[in-house]
């Protein structure tokens, strides 16, 4: 039992780093939004998302997922990764959420299930609430997946995002990663030196010392890193040997955007 649990602490943290990796080699492949200029994606990408939030039809929701899809594969990503990634994910947490409003909703009933009732308008708000959340997560996930971190963050100073939100988001990134990389080790190392099974109330102080002992660690490590960085020169501005310069195929991905959440906008009222 003990070293089941352990051994699951261990592969989850384990697998969090390889989709961290994962996400960082997904950004240097050669695809359709790898090549486009990050603040042309940010911006892109970020009308789309509103357009999404926008819409009141759900047909037009349904055409801007499958834009999304379409740019997934012109991406060179793996479907199935963002269907277990992601689209299980934010349809298990969205259910939660919008089941209710089918029973709730008033309107015309199209299913009676005991004392509760469905109706058409509570069954269409549900499927409209997955299907906005669906496509702005995918959307926001292929912005992620298709630029490298720190030409994200840069993109976004370059949009004139304020620098204590970059520093923010540098950090918290850096942390979060620091964080799992000495979780993963000090469980390796937990599990390398265990010998037979641990009782249950051993188990409950062994994951609740670790845990103690792991957060001491990491914001002492998190200390060090930022002090570090700050050692470096890293004052929230970030400096690429990378310079954006817009393309060609930037112009034609701008005017692709602009048509299409023009058309969703327009189709969405």
């Amino acid at each position: 039992m003990s070293e089941s649990v352990i051994g699951r602490t261990v592969r989850g943290f384990t697998e969090a780093l390889a989709q961290t990796l994962e996400a960082e080699d997904s950004a240097r492949e050669h695809g359709l939004l790898q090549a486009l200029d990050p603040r042309v994606k940010v911006v892109g990408v970020l009308a789309l998302v509103v357009a999404a939030a926008l819409s009141r039809k759900l047909p037009v929701l349904v055409a801007l997922f499958g834009l999304a899809i379409v740019l997934a594969l012109a991406s060179r990503l793996s479907l199935w990764s963002l269907a277990k990634r992601v689209w299980l994910v934010a349809f298990g947490f969205t259910f939660m959420i919008a089941a209710p409003a089918v029973f709730l909703t008033p309107g015309e009933v199209v299913y009676r299930l005991g004392w509760l009732t469905i109706t058409a308008q509570g069954v269409r708000t549900a499927l409209m609430l997955v299907a906005r959340v669906e496509t702005a997560v995918t959307l926001s996930t292929l912005l992620v997946l298709t630029t490298p971190w720190m030409h994200l963050l840069k993109a976004l100073r370059a949009l004139l995002v304020p620098v204590e939100v970059i520093m923010l988001l540098a950090m918290t990134h850096r942390y979060v990663v620091l964080l799992v990389e000495t979780s993963n080790a000090m469980f390796e190392s937990r599990q390398s030196r265990m010998v037979g099974r641990l009782s249950g109330h051993e188990q409950r102080r062994l994951m609740v010392n670790t845990g103690g002992v792991l957060l001491s660690k990491t914001l002492e490590m998190g200390n060090q890193v930022f002090l570090a960085m700050q050692a470096r020169g890293f004052r929230g501005e970030v400096r690429l040997l990378d310079e954006f310069r817009l393309k060609g195929w930037d112009y034609a991905a701008i005017c692709g955007f602009v048509v299409a959440v023009g058309t969703a906008a327009v189709a969405g009222r």
